[in-house]
């Protein structure tokens, strides 16, 4: 991965890190439960995926032969969230 796109994803984590920390609705609902009598950890996890845009064409015509409404990088992608499709040969 080249130096430059990995400071984007960085960036990235960072700006999902900040949105979080900043939203009002989730201060309200940490409070909630502060006012309950409970410590409140947060843990968060994101998967970045990326996909090369010359791949996305080669993709779509391979969902189009099958008659699939998922790619293999959506299928690759309900897996690793542990979401099995039916009809799917890869399980």
């Amino acid at each position: 991965m080249n130096p430059h796109l990995r400071d984007l994803i960085q960036q990235l984590g960072e700006a999902i890190h900040d949105s979080v920390l900043e939203s009002e609705q989730i201060a309200g609902v940490v409070q909630s439960i502060r006012q309950q009598g409970f410590d409140v950890m947060l843990m968060l996890e994101a998967t970045i995926g990326l996909n090369d845009v010359s791949d996305k064409a080669e993709s779509e015509d391979a969902t189009e032969e099958d008659g699939s409404q998922f790619t293999p990088h959506d299928l690759n992608f309900l897996k690793s969230l542990r979401i099995s499709v039916e009809g799917d040969e890869q399980n």
